[in-house]
């Protein structure tokens, strides 16, 4: 008997549209949305055209190469992971060892 129920079979998976994935189609809706603010603001402060549309698509191509080249390479998580790692510091200094000798005598209540 056949069900009337749809089954969705990639409910794990990252979204994934015309090679972007994730977060990555976000990054260029906000970039194609912040494009068209400017355009309008550039327009209706009179730029000529001549230079309005070579500079806004050349804006938009930038966009677009960034953020396929990112998605590309760094994939669904890899950014933030990236971002994540340069925010760590080279090195611990510790100026004295009294803050590893308390740990070994605290109890945390577990055993």
């Amino acid at each position: 008997m056949a069900s009337i129920y749809q089954i969705n079979k990639g409910v794990s998976k990252p979204i994934v549209f015309k090679g972007l994935k994730a977060q990555y189609i976000a990054y260029l809706a906000v970039g194609l949305v912040l494009l068209l603010i400017a355009f309008a603001v550039l327009y209706i402060s009179r730029v000529s055209l001549f230079i309005l549309l070579p500079l806004i698509l050349l804006l938009g191509t930038g966009l677009f190469v960034v953020t396929f080249r990112l998605s590309h390479r760094f994939g669904e998580h890899g950014l933030m992971k990236f971002l994540a790692r340069r925010g760590l510091p080279k090195a611990l200094k510790f100026r004295s060892r009294r803050l590893f000798t308390q740990l070994k005598h605290q109890h945390h209540g577990r055993s």
